[in-house]
């Protein structure tokens, strides 16, 4: 029962796997997709309390984890029906942008649970191989032929992240001796304040912020995002975020608020990556471009809750990106049925959307009003949960230049804002929703308000999540804490 979400998505996997040996499978493979993203809902529902320690103490299941798993089931269906008939994937691999997803959504859901470094490293793999196939996946176009470069940049950042994230494993595991987590948090703790413990954390989370698109480890993220088709993108954008976040608040929690060198790191991390992202979003054209901008710097707003090394920040960062994940996937459907046959879009592709579909530009302004952190949105709300944290553990200056970014990100928000409201059709056609996609838009709108406007409930949860990351576990297959 501990292990039922993970069963159900690799039981998914093999049978998407077992369609794809066919051809011209696509509908079923959609099918079978569909069917592992509810099947794996269903089963983080019915296995929500259970709690076990697997695979000799490298597998953690406990509410921390089967929460996230919840998300990750959600973001999983969301994808699904958000990549409708997949119009800019080649033909022949349609099937197979399935089998990736699904696997995708396998390695993150067993990447908050690995409590090893040698499982975390293979489950951070087995999410991270999918996206670079499903990047390779787009069709080309005569006047657009930048999927493989973005393919080979997503490749090679990658490779020399987890290099790096290797070689600060190797630094903690010779001065502790062990790869357990737990372990290794127990024995690192009299050390924490070690230039070369430092060194290894920081050198070690390089795979982590390379997936959360933090600054340094953020050049592939423009190009991907660009690259990439619609559908694609609108997973990278959404989802690992939420899995490297997940890790990282597992590690940040060995801490003290006392450290000063780590929380001046993450505020160094955090601050650029907050002004990087938004200064350059302000002069794109290409939309999906402007949200990889944008995506550098919701990153850097992440990490502030990090900055605080206290769990009140923690739990305001993973409630960030679960509101953040909601935000990005509403833009991303206007995205993907504005896109002209599956292509980019770009800002003038949004001209008159209150006439061409009144539904979508709704979605795209609570999507958009969200992300600029406009009340009474999940963003604001999010944000000011992180930036109240922050205060409270003397960030001031951090605090400062988090709102001045979000001054400044509201200005290219608002640019999709005015062509989607305040500017003709100019001959462009109507858009037509079919029933999931409407289905899709109003959830995600709902998802967006609520989370603004009653956020305790969610709140509440992660707090005792958190609470229960690191604390004393069942041996058996399920057990109480």
């Amino acid at each position: 029962m501990a292990f039922l979400p993970e069963l159900m998505l690799l039981a998914g996997a093999l049978a998407v796997f077992v369609v794809c040996l066919g051809e011209g499978r696509v509908r079923l493979a959609k099918a079978t997709a569909t069917g592992a993203a509810v099947a794996t809902l269903l089963a983080c529902l019915v296995s929500f309390r259970e709690t076990a320690l697997l695979f000799e103490g490298a597998y953690r299941v406990d509410l921390f984890s089967q929460g996230l798993k919840l998300v990750f089931a959600l973001g999983f269906l969301f994808i699904v029906l958000v990549g409708g008939e997949l119009p800019d994937i080649r033909e022949d691999a349609k099937p197979e942008y399935y089998l990736f997803l699904t696997l995708n959504v396998t390695g993150l859901t067993l990447l908050v649970s690995c409590v090893d470094l040698l499982t975390l490293v293979v489950a951070l793999q087995l999410a991270s191989f999918p996206l670079y196939f499903l990047v390779a996946l787009r069709r080309e176009r005569d006047e657009q032929r930048n999927q493989m470069e973005a393919v080979v940049k997503y490749i090679m950042f990658g490779i020399t992240a987890t290099g790096i994230m290797l070689f600060g494993m190797s630094y903690l595991f010779g001065v502790t001796g062990t790869t357990s987590m737990p372990t290794l948090q127990a024995r690192l703790a009299p050390l924490v304040y070690s230039p070369l413990v430092i060194a290894g954390l920081a050198l070690m989370w390089a795979g982590l912020l390379y997936k959360l698109a933090v600054f340094p480890f953020h050049f592939w993220t423009p190009d991907v995002y660009q690259g990439g088709s619609n559908e694609t993108t609108s997973l990278v954008a959404s989802l690992p975020k939420l899995g490297a976040l997940a890790v990282l608040v597992r590690f940040v929690t060995l801490a003290t608020p006392e450290h000063e060198p780590l929380a001046l790191l993450l505020t160094c991390l955090a601050i650029a990556s907050m002004c990087y992202g938004n200064v350059l979003a302000l002069v794109q054209k290409d939309v999906k471009r402007l949200f990889g901008f944008s995506g550098i710097a919701h990153a850097g707003y992440a990490l502030i809750g990090l900055v605080t090394l206290d769990p009140v920040g923690h739990v305001a960062a993973l409630y960030y990106l679960i509101a953040y994940q909601f935000m990005v996937l509403a833009c991303f459907v206007v995205v993907c049925r504005v896109a002209p046959g599956g292509g980019n879009v770009a800002l003038g592709d949004l001209a008159g959307l209150h006439r061409r579909s009144p539904l979508l530009m709704l979605t795209l302004l609570v999507g958009v009003f969200g992300l600029a952190g406009l009340p009474p949105f999940a963003g604001f709300m999010a944000k000011l949960t992180l930036l109240k944290a922050a205060l409270a553990k003397g960030h001031l200056t951090l605090v400062i230049v988090a709102v001045l970014n979000t001054a400044v990100a509201i200005y290219y928000y608002l640019a999709l804002v005015r062509e989607a409201c305040f500017r003709d059709p100019e001959g462009q056609p109507a858009i037509r929703l079919d029933a999931p996609t409407r289905a899709l838009c109003v959830v995600l709108i709902a998802g967006v308000v609520l989370l603004g406007l009653a956020p305790t409930a969610l709140l509440e949860h992660l707090a005792a999540a958190l609470a229960t990351a690191w604390g004393p576990i069942g041996l058996a297959g399920s057990g109480t804490p």
